[in-house]
């Protein structure tokens, strides 16, 4: 099956994606990932009914073995184990190898799985570290305004040397962009006020999927920025893409290629003269241009205004009332048993609320956003 080299379970998980846009028939999709229709629907039914985990190749081991072990040892391990309870599966096949040498018994590890099939064995609890409760698309997004992606297209250095970064503002359903912006720097500063004018003028999203760079994310406490903080605040849900995984949000970088193609080669002379490029570019892209994704419909018919109307004042953050409730101080901290516990500089003046979600566990939020998991006994944070 001719999956391309970057491995199969990326290509069959960007098939999946790409199906589900919508945007693409099955024969569409079998002409661009090589492959025959037929196997496409082989994925599809996989992926239906295991979600990703159907994906993954599939075992060719056969389905029986002369060396499988038999019932009768099968009763004798489940006997032993009920004769004693509190032995495990090395200790049952040792004792049993000593009271019957004569009899090939099978590895504990089969013991254990004999055990798990007669209810034999209670699982216990393992603490996983909780994955980053930021990461991408946990928002579903089929509508305009649902999801704005956004990024920093890199670094480009004008004819008089200077350098600029265009900072991109997208509606993921109608492609639409929404602001394609030229400045100096990534600063926090500009960009929030390129925010502030696309929300007045378009409103507000559901959801902003970018990456984990400045100054969207950072390295502290859930990669939160004062950018991000003040999304929150909004009502915006944060999503991440993983670090390295540009892939995640692949209409965008789509779009940058496009627009690295017709607007930086050659660059403008001065940054004035670059905007006004990119101001151009953004209206043919928009009103003039038909996208294949979107069934060659052009995306100023598609994209509406977001009914949520941007807010001159912040609204207040609020919490449930079972919440342990901290107010983090000047220096990122928060008092948690007569001791100091740091968060993030982000939060400085902000309150956090905690819960407790089990026996010295505790889920640390921002207003509705999980931020990270707290275990007090070892006073690190997850996540």
């Amino acid at each position: 099956m001719p999956w391309k080299e970057a491995g199969p379970m990326l290509e069959r998980t960007r098939f999946i994606e790409d199906y589900l846009t919508g945007f693409f028939t099955i024969s569409e999709l079998a002409v661009r990932y090589g492959v025959s229709r037929r196997t496409l629907h082989k994925w599809l039914a996989r992926h239906d009914v295991d979600g990703s985990n159907g994906l993954a190749d599939r075992s060719r081991a056969p389905q029986h073995s002369p060396q499988r072990t038999s019932a009768d040892q099968c009763a004798q391990v489940v006997a032993f184990r009920k004769r004693f309870p509190f032995m495990g599966p090395r200790k049952i096949i040792a004792r049993l190898s000593e009271l019957h040498p004569e009899i090939a018994w099978p590895a504990a590890s089969t013991v254990g799985d004999i055990l798990r099939r007669a209810d034999l064995v209670q699982p216990r609890r393992r603490r996983n570290p909780p994955a980053h409760p930021l990461r991408a698309r946990t928002t579903p997004a089929n509508a305009p305004n649902d999801l704005m992606t956004i990024d920093y297209k890199g670094q480009f250095r004008l004819r008089n040397h200077r350098y600029f970064y265009p900072l991109t503002i997208v509606d993921h359903v109608t492609r639409f962009i929404l602001a394609c912006d030229a400045f100096g720097s990534t600063e926090q500063g500009h960009t929030r006020r390129s925010f502030e004018r696309v929300f007045r003028t378009y409103g507000l999203p559901r959801a902003i999927l970018s990456d984990n760079g400045s100054p969207f994310g950072s390295p502290g406490l859930a990669r939160l920025s004062r950018l991000s903080l003040w999304w929150i605040r909004l009502g915006i849900a944060v999503e991440r893409i993983v670090p390295g995984h540009p892939e995640q949000n692949g209409a965008h970088e789509r779009m940058h290629r496009t627009l690295k193609a017709e607007t930086t080669r050659p660059p403008e002379s001065t940054l004035d003269r670059q905007q006004a490029r990119f101001d151009r570019f953004v209206h043919h892209y928009n009103n003039e241009r038909p996208h294949e994704a979107l069934g060659q419909k052009r995306p100023v018919t598609l994209y509406s205004p977001s009914p949520r109307a941007y807010p001159e004042s912040l609204p207040p953050i609020e919490y449930d009332g079972h919440l342990e409730l901290r107010k983090v101080d000047d220096r990122g901290t928060i008092k948690w048993k007569n001791e100091k516990l740091f968060l993030s500089h982000t939060l400085d003046g902000e309150t956090v609320g905690l819960e407790e979600i089990d026996d010295g566990v505790w889920s640390l939020f921002y207003g509705p956003t999980l931020l990270a998991r707290f275990d007090e006994r070892e006073r690190k944070f997850y996540g």
